[in-house]
């Protein structure tokens, strides 16, 4: 009796929380319709980790549920609240079972890479694959997608070089951040003999590198345009393999015949969402810019001086070939704080007078 009773008051709250969901989802309607008014995107980041943050709080001070449980529970309805506003086009590198794909989508996968996304994005997102990166930002640009998921770099091969070069001329901001941990696996049809080729991108072999000349000496390492594509290639052939992630194992009908197969045990990538304007400050945000500097000595030094002196803290810095003539770089800098702080814009007013072009590729809400 004693649990019929408990199960009774689970029910009543239950209708209660119903209940204030969708009173929830009818004030965001509402903001909704005040954002169409005022043109303004319907993908807030700072407004929705000001509000994880709040509830992570709150049950920290009264509840027994975990403040990640919580958070998890409160992505999802603010991104079903979120879609009573309009629903979000993503675009991302595709085809299905791609990294990229892995951190973007959102329906129920046990991978890390989708809880990141989830904590961004949650379940009403229409996910759009392209055929490249440039596409993403193109989708993105044009008004096809409202955001776009693209990798800019790897805790083992560094800058992902097509995405840093999109930024040299495209107008599109970075809107948030996604750190994925990646575990790379090798696989292979079920019928598939010895090994004597193996498909994936470039950038996979890099991280790769010391176990596949441990384990697989000979055999030919052949680049793929993703790693979904190299899973497709294993699949119609019997002495050939691919590194991908273990899901598209399942997604091609392939077995795995190795699992974290990656050189350093912390492979990590960060993928940026890309959007068409920057969120406002979070309190807990980065910037990230691209500097172009001048032709003379100490160039570099005059740029990154200001920095020093506003006591800006950096976490990245990157030179990469500006394409504007032989031998001339450019530098990508991400540092913390949003380029709408006093300290944030005095600072970047003296690195733009020091450099021949200063873009500010966008502030947004650091990932956790």
């Amino acid at each position: 009796m004693a649990i019929e009773k408990l199960r009774a008051r689970i029910d009543a709250i239950d209708r209660r929380i119903v209940r204030l969901l969708n009173d929830r989802a009818r004030a965001a309607i509402r903001i909704g319709a005040m954002k169409d008014r005022q043109n303004a995107p319907a993908f807030a980041p700072a407004r929705e980790e000001q509000v994880l943050r709040n509830v992570e709080a709150a049950t920290r001070e009264a509840g027994i549920l975990s403040p990640e449980a919580v958070r998890a529970i409160y992505a999802e309805v603010i991104s079903a609240c979120r879609a009573t506003e309009r629903r979000l086009v993503v675009a991302f590198l595709g085809p299905r079972g791609t990294f990229s794909h892995y951190a973007a989508r959102s329906v129920k996968w046990s991978s890390l890479a989708h809880r990141a996304a989830r904590q961004r994005f949650g379940g009403a997102v229409e996910l759009l694959p392209v055929s490249s990166i440039q596409a993403v930002f193109t989708e993105v640009a044009q008004g096809r997608a409202d955001y776009g998921v693209v990798p800019i770099e790897n805790t083992t091969e560094g800058g992902i070089g097509a995405t840093l070069d999109m930024f040299m001329d495209s107008d599109v901001k970075v809107t948030a951040e996604i750190l994925v941990r990646v575990h790379q696996s090798l696989l292979a049809a079920p019928e598939a003999g010895p090994i004597a080729r193996i498909y994936s991108k470039a950038e996979v072999f890099g991280q790769c590198r010391i176990w596949l000349a441990n384990h697989y000496p000979d055999a030919r390492l052949i680049d793929a345009p993703s790693t979904s594509h190299a899973a497709e290639m294993a699949a119609r052939t019997r002495d050939a393999a691919a590194i991908a992630h273990e899901e598209a194992a399942e997604l091609h009908g392939l077995r795995i015949l190795h699992r974290a197969i990656e050189d350093n045990p912390f492979n990590m990538t960060r993928f940026y969402v890309l959007g068409k304007t920057s969120p406002a400050p979070s309190g807990r945000d980065k910037t990230s810019t691209l500097c172009f500097i001048k032709d003379e000595p100490g160039a570099l030094h005059h740029i990154l001086t200001p920095f020093w002196r506003n006591e800006i803290n950096l976490t990245k810095i990157e030179s990469w070939p500006s394409k504007r003539k032989a031998w001339d770089y450019c530098f990508f800098i991400d540092f913390e704080g949003h380029s709408e702080e006093p300290r944030i814009a005095r600072a970047l007013e003296q690195v733009r007078r020091k450099c021949s072009q200063l873009k500010i590729l966008g502030s947004f809400p650091a990932a956790t």
